[in-house]
């Protein structure tokens, strides 16, 4: 199998580098992250061709940077719902004005879960006028999807747990609040993406979401912190994104190499 010219695997490979083969075991293990080569959001979903836990969607925002395109709401239905075929959970993330569309535009058999909040202080702005402070994230999945709200209990109500005595279980909130990754926030974080989100703003929609051992699938990847996260939290993760930069932030990162035509899973720098 060779690449394209475009750095892109075929449609049919993702799966073949990734899930059961009749001649070769090429399964994903349990906390393996693979990284894949750059290719386009659809080619990724289209390729995974196995069911994963959740998938999280985080398109730039159609306002400059990254890019235009008179289309970008029917692209973003239409990746939505690629996501949606292989998918339990869908995490999409975007500004209030843009992502509120897609709710009119679910797939069949997905309804929407929750209206997440990324709440934050420090965004620096020379706008005249009212300083953006958040992100949404709508989740929505199939219906008999599982929540894991037990993951965000503390000591104390564990123990209750244990003891038959808690009376009901506390669900995280819908708003998080964390601060963006500038200046000197968070420096020991920062990988230098433009747009990088906390560790402490994805790992609430992976615990909610998914156990140890789960398959999270992020075709957007950015700088890595899906994979940072699920690589903390035991979960088996698949990144991938269009650019040739940021995957190779990502490997940075993890310390891990992307597949190729040769190599069933990610191997270890070291």
């Amino acid at each position: 199998m060779k690449r394209a010219k475009s750095n892109s695997l075929r449609v049919d490979s993702v799966q073949c580098l990734l899930f059961e083969d009749e001649q070769e075991e090429k399964t994903l293990q349990p906390s393996d992250i693979v990284i894949l080569p750059p290719q386009d959001v659809m080619q990724t979903l289209q390729g995974v061709g196995q069911l994963v836990t959740t998938t999280i969607l985080d398109p730039w925002y159609n306002k400059g940077v990254g890019g235009v395109r008179p289309d970008y709401y029917e692209w973003l239905f239409s990746v939505v719902c690629a996501a949606a075929k292989i998918s339990n959970n869908i995490f999409l993330w975007g500004f209030p004005e843009i992502v509120y569309k897609v709710l009119d535009h679910l797939p069949t058999d997905f309804i929407l879960v929750a209206w997440l909040t990324w709440y934050y202080k420090n965004c620096p702005s020379v706008i005249r006028g009212w300083r953006s402070a958040q992100l949404a994230c709508l989740h929505i999945a199939k219906p008999s999807a599982k929540l894991y709200p037990e993951h965000f209990l503390n000591e104390a109500q564990l123990e209750k747990q244990r003891q038959g005595k808690l009376r009901y279980m506390p669900g995280p909130p819908s708003v998080i609040e964390a601060p963006l990754l500038v200046g000197f926030v968070g420096k020991y974080e920062q990988v230098g993406h433009p747009a990088q989100k906390p560790i402490k703003v994805i790992e609430p929609i992976v615990l909610m979401t998914t156990k140890e051992g789960d398959i999270v699938l992020d075709p957007m990847c950015g700088s890595g912190t899906t994979g940072e996260v699920c690589k903390k939290l035991g979960r088996r993760a698949i990144l991938c994104d269009e650019s040739e930069e940021y995957i190779c932030m990502t490997e940075n990162r993890l310390k891990l190499h992307r597949v190729d035509q040769n190599v069933s899973r990610s191997r270890s720098y070291f």
